[in-house]
């Protein structure tokens, strides 16, 4: 016996795992707590630019905040933060109500303003710190936008034909232009304006023909620039960008006059300015150690105690009911070990254990039947092989002495014998070849109902045959004759000559159906599982008339599993027996 038993085992594994996992909550919770903390804090720290840059887009397309109240509350639900935003003068907007605690967790306040986006902080980039997105006063009527996109395709169509890819790029102002150096451009592509000369505007283009709201929007900030600038000749790049042509270009007075001039032109189209903030859900706090206090500890191990004790208690009951049926399999192994063939274990249990318990003794049934079948397999085997060569021999003898006259009906007889002999030496080989798996099958199409009236004309037509006409089956012609011969023939030898033997096919689904049924005395019900092992016989005498070989119906179930079919037999004692093949219709099925 082992120095630990499963008792034992399975009471130290079960409270070594009730206390780690009393530990473990605990651990876990503290440790939860205090991450979630900080990844909330972290998402805030990520959130940030994002929700900045969407504030400051709404703010650039609105001219007031009054509308902003969705926009922040599904800004705040997709990155999973809390926005406020608090317009100059005006209410806060929230994106959900205000949670309690130490605001020390929140980022600070910043301004938002699209004419001044801290590049710094936003998560797009603006070199003047004006979001492009605030287009108006440059912002084209209709009219202007249809007529420069209908320019924009012609000349694209044209480049395209010319095998030059350039796509149909737009402005936040509805300008269009063409995404392409200007010098890749042909001559012939060129589209002149019909207002202005000039020519529509590529993506480095410095310079376009305005139209009629671009012009009035250049003229009123050439207006503005006139008390700071040293010169001022405003024009349009090809993208929208305007840009001061007169003077040095990097002059920052007329830079930071331009910029201005801008500014104090967009302020009427933009939003006021406001400032945001963003802190994380049902949180404000900075990160904070969490920890057990002294109560919580041992209230900890209160509970811990009681669950250790609840534990060790159901692993002695479970234990018990463990042992008991594994020592019956023990004893009951030892049994078989020892050539009782007889040895099975029994159980009360209906769990697993019962389960492992069936397959013990279904094991050991397998393995007694499987001895016996092996001992009846020699014995029917030197019993097959000697009385036809028994028979051979007397009267090989017989003749030699001169005590038989070697003539026509004796060489028939001997004959008979010795294809009693191959037949029976046929069907072990196709035996040996299906149970190493080399079993070969020529598949064709063949008509069923056809062969199988070959087959009934051939074992003398007492059978009848009912199939419908053109039931198609793939099968090896020559196997499936023998299957169906063998069936055929079983059935001739155990019918009454005043009864019948009927042979169906139907199509049943994806399988065609063959029945070969009798009228003879039928199968004891104890004698259907075994009706398919080699060598059974329904007639325990070994009478050749009525018993066989003994190997036809294994031969039959074998034939029929290599197709991909399989086979069954149905009887009623003194009514006859029905044997049923199912094969698949197609060879794919098979």
């Amino acid at each position: 016996m082992p120095k630990y038993g499963l008792r034992a085992r399975l009471l130290a594994g079960t409270i070594l795992v009730a206390a780690s996992a009393v530990a473990a909550t605990a651990w876990l919770s503290v440790h939860g707590t205090t991450t979630s903390i900080a990844q909330q804090e972290n998402v805030v720290r990520d959130a940030y630019p994002l929700v900045y840059d969407a504030m400051v887009d709404y703010a650039a397309t609105h001219t007031t905040w009054a509308s902003a109240g969705p926009v922040v509350a599904d800004v705040a639900q997709e990155e999973g933060v809390r926005v406020v935003v608090t317009p100059v003068g005006g209410p806060a907007i929230e994106s959900s109500p205000a949670s309690t605690g130490d605001p020390r967790g929140a980022e600070p306040a910043v301004a938002i303003d699209p004419l001044t986006v801290d590049n710094a902080l936003a998560a797009s980039r603006f070199p003047d710190g004006i979001d492009p997105k605030v287009a108006s006063p440059f912002q084209l009527t209709t009219q202007e936008h249809a007529t420069l996109e209908v320019l924009a395709e012609k000349e694209a169509a044209c480049l395209d034909a010319n095998r030059l890819d350039a796509g149909i790029a737009e402005v936040a102002s509805g300008r269009p232009y063409l995404a392409i150096a200007e010098a890749a451009v042909p001559k012939s592509c060129r589209v002149v304006l019909a207002y202005g000369g000039g020519y529509l505007g590529f993506e480095d283009s410095q310079s376009v023909t305005p139209t009629a709201t671009e012009q009035a929007a250049l003229t009123q900030l050439s207006l503005s620039m006139k008390g700071c600038a040293s010169a001022v000749q405003l024009t349009l790049t090809g993208t929208g960008e305007v840009v001061n042509t007169a003077g040095t270009a990097d002059d920052p007075r007329n830079r930071a006059c331009l910029l201005n001039a801008r500014r104090l032109q967009l302020r009427p189209y933009v939003a006021p300015a406001a400032f945001m903030q963003a802190m994380p859900l049902g949180h404000t706090g900075g990160p904070a150690a969490v920890g057990l206090s002294s109560a919580d500890t041992v209230r900890i191990a209160e509970v811990a105690t009681l669950v250790a004790l609840f534990t060790v208690g159901v692993a002695m009951l479970l234990a018990n009911r463990v042992i008991r049926p594994v020592r019956a399999l023990t004893e009951a192994t030892r049994r078989m070990r020892a050539g009782d063939g007889t040895a099975r274990a029994a159980t009360s249990s209906r769990w697993e254990i019962a389960e492992l318990t069936a397959a013990f003794n279904e094991m050991a049934e397998h393995v007694a039947r499987t001895d016996r079948q092996r001992k009846e397999l020699v014995n029917d085997i030197s019993h097959e092989l000697r009385t036809p060569l028994s028979t051979i021999k007397g009267w090989l003898i017989a003749a030699h002495d001169g005590v038989a006259a070697l003539d026509d009906e004796l060489v028939s007889s001997l004959l008979e014998e010795a294809l009693l002999l191959q037949r029976l030496v046929d069907d072990l080989r196709d035996l040996a070849l299906a149970d190493a798996g080399r079993l070969r099958l020529q598949r064709v199409e063949l008509d069923l109902g056809e062969l199988l009236r070959h087959i009934a004309a051939v074992g003398g037509g007492r059978a009848v045959v009912e199939a419908p006409p053109d039931l198609r089956v793939v099968a090896d012609p020559m196997r499936l004759r023998q299957v169906v011969g063998n069936l055929v023939a079983n059935a001739d030898r155990h019918t009454p000559a005043e009864g019948r033997i009927t042979v169906r096919a139907h199509r049943s689904g994806p399988a065609v159906l063959v029945e070969v049924a009798d009228t003879g005395p039928g199968i004891p019900a104890e004698e259907l599982p075994y009706v398919f092992d080699r060598f059974w016989r329904a007639d325990k005498s070994r009478n050749r008339r009525t018993g066989g070989s003994g190997l036809g119906l294994a031969i039959v179930r074998h034939l029929v599993e290599a197709h991909g079919g399989e086979v069954s037999v149905t009887s009623v004692p003194g009514a006859g027996a029905t044997f049923t093949i199912r094969l698949p219709v197609t060879k794919d099925s098979a």
